[in-house]
């Protein structure tokens, strides 16, 4: 025996047991022989032979607590807690004070999450030896577990009291301050533990989720590159290193966080969504639709996904399972499921009802309604009327090449105008140029929704104008929070936002005839002529180029069509491809808006019998240049069911006609209501077969579209589309309907505002 022990001692493992096997073979029920050769076998990994041999041994001396001890730490290692359980009881009826029982004993009721027994056995090894910090530590955390956040914590201290460099502790008290909420003091724990460990990648990890918690952005980034240099495998880490980017607006480097992150771990789910999140917002639709398609793939995958993978399969031209998924999006919808955004349905839907249904949808979903409103039911008594217009487009963009001259017009006299901008500062000479028509313009990017709740009561607004609803950067989470007493839309979103906290909708007859009213939560506002303002300012470049240089026939009929591509659905494009066929020579003109745009619509032109030669994609250029391309052009032809909305404006503007079909929805409206106001309602039609017949009959017959030409040249300067003093009166009027129902305390209701009166 002595010379096993010696031999078990230099590791020689094989030799001792040799001795152990040839003593038992002698004298099988000699228990040191065969105990010592069951922990042997646990040394060398046989662990089911370890357990006989040490469970023989007890058999043959069942007072001893060693042998009952060392076979529970055998099945706690063969993962069989009850009965490891049981042996460590055994040892420890027969050795109460046994320590090393009631440790691993701890370990094995936390296993079985018999908590209360967990933390009795910890207490008992406590009184046995204070001084111990792990034991502490364990009782934290099965405090923790408990939900004793305050006695965990306690717990800790008394640990790190012990051992003010014990590392797990440290960790401990971090995560336990995290979930009291005391991120500062756990931020502190953090940085003792980055002097304590600093090359731990998890000690860095969590040091850059305390400071994104804190909202220090950079300082997080900082700690986050610390850890993923220290362990790049890490996807959790590059997955919370591009939130913290995406806070910083920094969306490049943020996409390659979450590149990195779905690259590590294919299955992490939230990288791989906040990646197609981002590509679809970077307008990369071809990509984040592919992200999209895997999710749909997983068991119990979001329904909203094929709402998502239909839009970005439309931004480029991508019509696959198109008719199908259109009626599944509109079953949804029926049922009240979530399943597409309002905007996204505005581009494929039909029906007002349905759209007030997603609308409400995306409300209940993302911008509920504020238990408390922030107006507290003040009369303000100023002496102009305060509106506040709330955009993310005080820059170059569509919105503010609309809107610019209006906010120049404004009455000062009658009217404080405030811009509370929520977008980026593009530095362009549109932003200068808003910023000087405002009386007070705010930028409040850095601000959350209540901030700027907050701002627009302590500025005591009458109106708040929402110039976004649901597109692109909108915050409909500001009107939610009801900071004034009058709310309305106007201009961003063509439809209802089917939210109780928006009062009214500027609007015109055309857009928002009465028949659709009951399926809109606003109360209308009927401007006189069309609802879109327009800038009589705007500049078109002095320089129109070639037909050559934009690759144009040079003789023959150009038909074109500048809107966003994700508006052409097939069968407006089965019209425009017999319409080629029709015409000689003819070619189709559009924008390119992506890559995947120009080879599908080729193919697609293809499959009608037309060379896709013959359609013409114009990469996107400045404003100025982009009008007077637009010379070029014969006759734009609009898309259904959602119209050109500025596109619109901007072919009349140059002298382009546009033919339209009127659609069953605002954004199929819009251009009705344009050609109207331009006195052209003649290009107006009703049916996709007049619409059809009448660009057919433009293009073959060059008199006809001359005198329609003629007709628009001559009514541009003094039609109301192009009035912007008219329009700015129009609104003012609207402004001051919908300001003095408020101050007479009575509810919102429809209004109609007559034509202004102006001097010759």
């Amino acid at each position: 025996m002595q010379q096993a022990i010696e031999l078990r001692r230099v590791g020689r493992l094989a030799e001792a047991a040799q001795i152990y096997t040839d003593i038992l073979r002698r004298e099988p029920r000699h228990f040191e022989a065969l105990h010592s050769l069951g922990v042997l076998r646990y040394q060398m990994g046989q662990l089911d032979e370890a357990v006989r041999l040490i469970s023989e041994a007890i058999r043959v001396n069942p007072r001893a607590a060693d042998a009952f001890y060392n076979r529970g730490c055998l099945l706690q290692k063969l993962n069989r807690p009850s009965e490891a359980l049981a042996s460590f009881d055994d040892a420890l009826k027969l050795k109460p004070e046994y320590l090393e029982a009631l440790v691993n004993r701890a370990s094995v009721l936390m296993l079985l999450n018999r908590l209360e027994d967990t933390l009795a056995t910890l207490d008992k090894v406590i009184r046995l030896r204070p001084d111990v910090p792990q034991a502490w530590n364990n009782r934290g955390n099965v405090l923790a577990a408990l939900g004793r956040a305050d006695e965990a914590l306690g717990s800790f201290e008394k640990a790190l009291g012990i051992a003010p460099s014990y590392t797990e502790g440290w960790k401990n008290r971090a995560r336990i301050l995290m979930q009291l909420e005391r991120r500062e003091e756990a931020l502190a724990a953090v940085q003792k533990l980055t002097e304590l460990a600093p090359n731990d990648p998890e000690v860095w990890i969590q040091r850059a989720h305390l400071l994104f918690l804190l909202g220090r952005y950079d300082e997080s980034l900082h700690a986050y590159e610390r850890g993923l240099t220290l362990n790049p495998k890490d996807a959790e880490g590059w997955f919370n290193r591009g939130l913290a980017l995406i806070q910083l607006a920094r969306r490049g480097e943020a996409l390659h966080a979450f590149d990195r992150a779905v690259a590590v771990n294919p299955a992490h789910t939230a990288a791989r969504e906040n990646r197609a999140n981002l590509n679809f917002v970077l307008e990369r639709f071809e990509e984040a639709g592919a992200d999209y398609e895997v999710l749909s793939r997983a068991e119990n995958s979001a329904a909203w996904l094929k709402g998502y993978i239909t839009i970005c399969r439309l931004h480029c031209c991508d019509w696959r399972g198109l008719a199908q998924n259109l009626q599944s999006i509109s079953a949804d919808l029926r049922t009240g499921l979530f399943v597409i955004d309002p905007t996204g349905n505005a581009l494929i839907s039909t029906s007002a009802a349905e759209q007030l249904e997603s609308a409400r949808v995306w409300i209940r979903e993302k911008f509920p309604d504020a238990p408390l409103s922030m107006w507290r039911l003040e009369r303000y008594r100023h002496d102009r009327i305060r509106v506040a217009y709330l955009s993310a487009d005080f820059r170059a963009h569509a919105t503010a090449f609309l809107m610019a001259g209006v906010f120049e017009r404004h009455d000062r006299t009658r009217f404080e105008t405030i811009a509370i901008s929520f977008g980026a500062d593009d530095k362009s000479p549109m932003r200068a140029r808003l910023m000087a028509a405002f009386d007070r313009f705010i930028d409040v990017r850095s601000k959350s929704d209540v901030e700027v709740a907050y701002l627009l009561c302590e500025l005591e607004v009458d109106i708040v104008v929402d110039l976004k609803g649901f597109t692109a950067e909108g915050r409909p989470g500001i009107l939610a929070l009801r900071p004034a007493p009058v709310q309305a839309q106007y201009l961003g979103f063509p439809g209802t936002m089917g939210a109780p906290y928006v009062d009214y909708i500027l609007a015109d007859r055309f857009v928002l005839p009465e028949e659709h009213v009951p399926f809109y939560t606003e109360k209308p506002v009927y401007l006189p002529d069309s609802y879109q303002g327009n800038d009589r300012a705007r500049r078109v470049a002095d320089r129109v180029p070639s037909r050559a240089e934009c690759g144009l026939p040079e003789r023959d009929f150009v038909f074109c069509c500048f809107n966003n591509n994700h508006k052409i659905l097939p069968d407006i494009f089965d019209i425009w491809m017999r319409l080629l066929r029709e015409v000689e020579g003819s070619v189709l003109w559009l924008l390119q808006d992506n890559r995947a745009v120009v080879s599908n619509l080729k193919r697609e032109a293809e499959a009608r019998g037309v060379k896709g030669t013959r359609l013409i994609f114009a990469q996107r250029t400045d404003p100025p240049a982009h009008l007077a391309r637009q010379r070029l052009a014969d006759l734009f032809l609009d898309t259904l069911p959602y119209n050109a909305h500025t596109t619109a404006s901007d072919a009349l503007w140059v002298g382009l006609p546009l033919v339209t079909c009127i659609g069953t929805t605002f954004a199929g409206r819009v251009a009705a209501s344009l050609l109207n106001a331009t006195g052209l309602p003649e290009l107006v039609t009703s049916s996709l077969g007049d619409y059809e017949a009448l660009a057919l009959k433009l293009a073959r017959e060059p008199a006809e579209l001359a005198a329609v030409k003629d007709k628009l040249a001559r009514s541009r300067d003094r039609c109301p589309l192009f009035d912007t003093e008219r329009m700015t009166r129009s609104l003012e009027a609207a402004y001051e309907a919908m300001w003095a129902r408020a101050q007479r305390d009575e509810a919102p209701a429809a209004i109609t505002i007559p034509p202004p009166s102006l001097p010759p």
